[in-house]
């Protein structure tokens, strides 16, 4: 299998569980807002609709898209040197207003961990 071509400066980007088939499955504007968010972290920056992730410390971020009175969301981590992870794509369901579904949390919780056990496998242990 052939690597895809990189830019120069263009970390790899990676997907944990089955975030990427769940982001796949949202509307084409959200898609394309989210990719848009994400190509921009693999550059090293902030895409401005990205915010900090509470609950799992620094370099953990969300990007949240509103679409036709739905919201959605992606996490993914930028807390690996040499990659970018996606850890959670969902839709926001949350029976409890603004906060979201337990569930969810520690979905990206575990992801986070298969991400650096999978960054380790790639890259080696990342020095403190």
């Amino acid at each position: 299998m052939t690597r895809p071509k990189r830019v120069p400066g263009e970390k790899p980007l990676f997907w944990t569980g089955s975030s990427k088939d769940d982001l796949l499955g949202f509307p084409e504007a959200v898609i394309d807002e989210i990719g848009t968010a994400l190509s921009v972290a693999q550059f090293g920056g902030k895409h401005p609709s990205a915010k900090p992730w509470r609950g799992e410390g620094a370099g953990v971020f969300e990007v949240v898209e509103d679409h036709r009175a739905e919201t959605y969301r992606a996490v993914y981590t930028v807390k690996f040197e040499n990659a970018v992870y996606v850890l959670h794509a969902f839709q926001k369901k949350s029976p409890t207003g603004i906060k979201t579904a337990r569930k969810d949390v520690e979905l990206i919780g575990r992801r986070l961990n298969e991400a650096k056990a999978d960054y380790e496998v790639r890259y080696g242990r990342e020095k403190k």
